[in-house]
C-alpha cells in the first residue's frame, strides 16, 4: 500500500510550497485559534493559491460553529474538511466536502462503534488523547489499540517524526500520516517553533515514507 503525508499546521507559504515539492500529499490549515498554528483567512488563501495542482489542502476544524466554516469556505477552496471536536456525524456531512472525523484513541474507546458512527466520513485521523486539548500535543498513543479491520481508511496522527515514522507505519498499517509537530523548525534554544517547519525534517520524513512506497 502507498502510505499518504499530510503535513499540517503550515502557516507559511513557503513551507507549504517546499511541503508540496517534497512530495506531501496533503497539506493542513488549522483554523482554531487557541492553537499555535492557527491560520488566518488571509494567510490561508495566500498558502492555497501558491501551491501546485494535486496537492489536498485540508482545514482543520474543532467544534466550530456552522457558519464559521461556511465563512472559510467561501474565501479558502479548501478540498477536505477535518473536524478535531466532539462535532456529530451530521454536522460533519453539512458542507458538502469529504471530510475526515479524527479521534483522541485511549483505553477504552471503540474505535469500531466509532467508525460505524461516522460511517460517512472519507476517514478516520486517530490521535493522541491528551486531556483538553483537541490535538497537536506532540504525543504519541499506543498504536495496538487500533482494531486491525477499521471499515474506514485511517490517517495516524500524534507524535510522529521522522525517526518513529516507519515504525508506525509498521505496526499501524494507516493509509496515510499526519505530521505536524514533529516536523517543525527549532529555535536556538532548542525550542520548537510551533508552526514553522523544518525543510529538512519534512525532507527526511517522506523519504522515510517513500522508501516504504517503492
Amino acid at each position: 500500500m502507498s502510505v499518504r503525508v499530510k503535513i499540517c499546521g503550515l502557516t507559511q507559504v513557503d513551507d507549504a510550497l517546499a511541503a508540496a515539492r517534497l512530495g506531501a500529499d496533503a497539506i493542513g490549515l488549522v483554523f482554531y485559534a487557541p492553537s499555535p498554528r492557527a491560520v488566518t483567512v488571509a494567510q490561508a488563501r495566500a498558502i492555497v493559491a501558491a501551491l501546485p495542482p494535486m496537492v489536498t489542502t485540508v482545514g482543520l476544524f474543532v467544534d466550530a460553529a456552522a457558519t464559521e466554516v461556511q465563512q472559510v469556505l467561501g474565501q479558502v477552496p479548501l478540498d477536505v474538511l477535518q473536524f478535531h471536536g466532539d462535532e456529530s456525524a451530521d454536522y460533519c456531512a453539512r458542507f458538502g466536502r469529504p471530510w475526515w472525523k479524527a479521534l483522541r484513541v485511549r483505553p477504552g474507546l471503540d474505535l469500531s462503534a466509532a467508525a460505524a458512527h461516522y460511517a460517512a466520513a472519507q476517514a478516520l485521523l486517530l490521535d493522541a488523547y491528551v486531556p483538553g486539548v483537541p490535538g497537536g500535543t506532540g504525543e504519541r498513543f499506543d498504536w495496538s489499540l487500533i482494531p486491525p479491520a477499521l471499515p474506514l481508511p485511517v490517517i495516524l496522527a500524534g507524535g510522529l517524526t521522522p525517526d518513529n515514522v516507519r515504525t508506525a507505519i509498521d505496526s499501524a498499517a494507516p493509509w496515510g500520516v499526519d505530521v505536524s509537530g514533529g516536523v517543525e523548525a527549532i529555535d536556538d534554544q532548542g525550542r520548537k517553533r510551533p508552526g514553522i517547519k523544518s525543510a529538512a525534517a519534512m525532507a527526511a520524513l517522506i523519504e522515510h515514507v517513500r522508501n516504504l512506497r517503492s
